[in-house]
């Protein structure tokens, strides 16, 4: 798989129309739309579960319309769920102790990894994140 790949954001998916320029996702520009779909992950820190549901309602609001909002929006969800199949793994091995351990490293991992996806959005560029199981494709 490839580690980055760069989407133009007027790239049209297979049933756009051609009047590509004048679509702007929630009145932003494409890149910036793309960084938010990143960053809604931390949503969850502050009202609980918004962290899956944000990203999801941004996803489909407008994966048709935008090839590049469609793999950003796939990537996101696949490691949302990835790191929630990692933390109920954690929590089990919690029992062992090394699960503390491994808890702390998904946490990590996931405001590093979300972190560098929003840098990669922001330049129109799609992150692929690392460790990530592929459910949505």
């Amino acid at each position: 798989m490839e580690e980055n790949s760069r989407l133009e954001p007027s790239q049209p998916a297979d049933n756009q129309t051609s009047n590509q320029q004048e679509f702007r996702p929630w009145g932003m520009e494409h890149d910036q739309f793309c960084t938010f779909l990143h960053l809604s992950q931390f949503a969850g820190m502050v009202v609980p579960m918004a962290g899956i549901v944000l990203p999801i309602v941004m996803w489909t609001s407008f994966k048709d319309q935008s090839e590049a909002i469609n793999q950003n929006g796939k990537n996101v969800l696949n490691w949302v769920i990835s790191s929630i199949i990692y933390i109920f793994i954690s929590i089990v091995l919690c029992f062992l102790i090394i699960g503390v351990f491994t808890l702390f490293a998904i946490v990590i991992c996931s405001i590093i990894f979300t972190i560098q996806g929003a840098i990669k959005a922001s330049k129109g560029e799609v992150y692929f994140y690392p460790m990530t199981i592929t459910f949505i494709k």
